[in-house]
C-alpha cells in the first residue's frame, strides 16, 4: 500500500517540547518522582521513553529506573502477522511491584498495542499504578483505552496514517500525516 505525504504535524523541535510538556505533566501528576518507573514499548516507545527519562533527571536531578517492553507475544493478531514473528527483548531489570509505571509508546490509534503491553506488564508483577503516555493520540478507539499523557491530539480519517519518525531509529525528527493512495 502506498501512501503520500499530506502535512507534517511536528517538527524536531515540536518533539522536544511536547516530551518537556509530558515530562513535567508525569511530574506534576506524581507529585515528583516517587515510586515512578518508565517502560517503554518497542520500537519508538523506547526513544520516547529515554527521552522523557533524561528530560526528568534535567529536572529534578533524578534517573529514573527505564524499562523496554516488547509486545509481540501479546497481540491479538499475531497470527495474521508472520508465522515466523520477530521477537525482541524485554529489558525491565527492576521489579515493577507497587511502583507506578509510566508506560510510554508513540501513536496511541485502536488502543490493541496499549492492551497488549498491558499483559505483559502484568506478567511481569503487580504495579500499584500503570499511566500511559503517548506522543500522538489519533482517535479510532476499538478497546477503551486513554492516554493519562498526550504530546499532540490528532484527530485523522481511516484513510489516514500517522508516520513517527525519530532520531534514534530513522535518523530524523518528526511526525508525518500520511494519507494512502
Amino acid at each position: 500500500m502506498e501512501s503520500k505525504t499530506k502535512n507534517k504535524i511536528m517538527d524536531q523541535d515540536g518533539i522536544r517540547r511536547a516530551i518537556s510538556r509530558i515530562s513535567h505533566e508525569i511530574l506534576e501528576k506524581n507529585k515528583g518522582t516517587n515510586n515512578l518507573v518508565l517502560i517503554g514499548i518497542r520500537t519508538r516507545g523506547v526513544p520516547l521513553a529515554e527521552r522523557i527519562q533524561q528530560r526528568i533527571l534535567e529536572f529534578e536531578n533524578v534517573q529514573l529506573p527505564l524499562g523496554l517492553l516488547d509486545i509481540t507475544l501479546y497481540r491479538d493478531d499475531l497470527s495474521t502477522i508472520d508465522v515466523q514473528p520477530v521477537l525482541h527483548e524485554t529489558r525491565v531489570p527492576f521489579s515493577i511491584e507497587g511502583k507506578v509505571v509510566i508506560l510510554i509508546d508513540d501513536v496511541l490509534f485502536t488502543g490493541r498495542t496499549v492492551r497488549a503491553a498491558l499483559d505483559a506488564l502484568i506478567d511481569l508483577g503487580r504495579p500499584q499504578k500503570i499511566q500511559l503516555a503517548v506522543l500522538i493520540d489519533r482517535g479510532h478507539r476499538e478497546l477503551p483505552i486513554r492516554a493519562d499523557f498526550v504530546g499532540k491530539n490528532v484527530p485523522t480519517s481511516s484513510r489516514e496514517i500517522i508516520s513517527v519518525c525519530l532520531e534514534e531509529t530513522d535518523g530524523r525528527d518528526e511526525v508525518l500525516l500520511l494519507e494512502k493512495i
